[in-house]
């Protein structure tokens, strides 16, 4: 129905990358191997095969080839970085080209793979990361991809000899091409502050000020798998309500919204909803309204709201979300496929929003928090 929300189970991804090996975040051929259609100008034979091995690194240089061009050193100022890969327009039109890049490294937060030969003998090294494992211990597999494409047929103790060839060729292109030093994070990247001009500020303190966009995920505050104070400041006249901040979709996310003079937060934990509403009404004209998410445990966490300082005690989360929908929020109202059930979206703030504070905490943060209200109530 339409409240449904499809997501791809693992029997399915293997159905999907059958003949192949493990998924797209593995450096197996089920991670890294894709069918490829080239329509270019000049092709000699439509419709035909090739057979030579290629990675999505070797389209640049094939364009650049095709028109002529030469890949600018420096762009607007910029130095830019070589163009890495080779050139496969020979083979677009002779099937018998040689193979152009016959040495290609993979690696997929620390799952590793070189690839090296041409198409009469190709050759496979690759390991399977486990995050938080020993990269030094872990088993490396070796497979001859010319007549073993689905990898099957682990060659690694009948020839060791080429799989230590191929795994010291693979610590020669990571030291070349700027993979070290490994790191297996994932989710701990996103929303990280890589540059300086980033939309994620050093002391993770977000303010949004309406009238706004709704803004993708990547480049605003994310609320999952984090402690967080949220603070709007709004001015009401009698009877104005509506979403002050939203974040997410049906399927999960959290919307923060005055509804019936009450603060209400709609913590929609993929379709398991807590709603909590303000034990005082929001009153009419100038007010501050707070939402305190703290994480207590891996999956486990409290909620709290407070209006002009007079708090609700913390609720019980009955799911902490590490992750939840990758659609970012939006502010003064709920676009798109509505977070709460509450009420129909956009459902926009009839009032004054001035602004809305996100401020992330650090794990110091919070335990430095409860060590304060222990010493308080133990004062008490």
């Amino acid at each position: 129905g339409p409240h449904s929300h499809t997501n791809y189970p693992w029997g399915w991804a293997q159905c999907g990358n059958s003949p192949f090996k493990w998924y797209k975040q593995n450096t197996h051929e089920g991670g890294v191997h894709v069918p490829m259609i080239v329509s270019a100008p000049g092709i000699a034979e439509p419709g035909a095969l090739r057979d030579q091995f290629v990675n999505v690194s070797d389209i640049v240089p094939t364009i650049y080839e095709m028109v002529g061009a030469t890949a600018p050193e420096v762009y607007k100022g910029l130095e830019q970085l070589p163009v890495t890969g080779r050139s496969f327009i020979n083979a677009l039109a002779d099937a018998s080209a040689a193979t152009a890049n016959t040495v290609q490294y993979f690696e997929m937060a620390g799952s590793r793979a070189l690839i090296a030969g041409d198409q009469t003998s190709l050759w496979k090294a690759v390991c399977k990361h486990d995050k938080g494992a020993d990269y030094d211990t872990e088993q490396w597999e070796l497979y001859h991809l010319t007549d073993d494409w689905s990898e099957c047929n682990d060659l690694a103790e009948t020839h060791p000899e080429k799989l230590t060839e191929l795994q010291e060729l693979w610590w020669r292109e990571a030291d070349t091409h700027g993979v070290l030093p490994l790191d297996d994070r994932m989710v701990e990247l996103f929303g990280n502050r890589f540059r300086d001009h980033s939309p994620h500020p050093v002391d993770k303190r977000y303010v949004y000020r309406p009238p706004m966009s709704p803004m993708p995920g990547q480049a605003s505050v994310s609320l999952g798998g984090t402690s967080f104070n949220l603070v709007a400041r709004v001015t009401r006249k009698v009877g104005d309500q509506g979403v002050l901040y939203a974040t997410g979709t049906e399927n999960s996310g959290v919307s923060i919204f005055v509804q019936n003079n009450k603060l209400v937060v709609d913590y929609n934990a993929f379709d398991v909803h807590l709603i909590v509403e303000s034990d005082v009404d929001v009153p009419v004209g100038p007010s501050q309204l707070g939402v305190h998410v703290r994480r207590t445990g891996g999956k486990t966490g409290t909620i709290s709201l407070s209006v002009d300082g007079t708090a609700n005690e913390p609720a019980e989360l009955p799911l902490f979300m590490t992750m939840m929908s990758s659609v970012g929020p939006s502010v003064g109202y709920d676009h798109g496929s509505a977070v709460s059930q509450r009420y129909d979206g956009p459902f926009p703030f009839d009032g004054k929003l001035h602004d809305v504070t996100v401020q992330l905490l650090s794990r110091d943060a919070v335990e430095a928090e409860r060590a304060h209200i222990a010493s308080e109530m133990s004062r008490q």
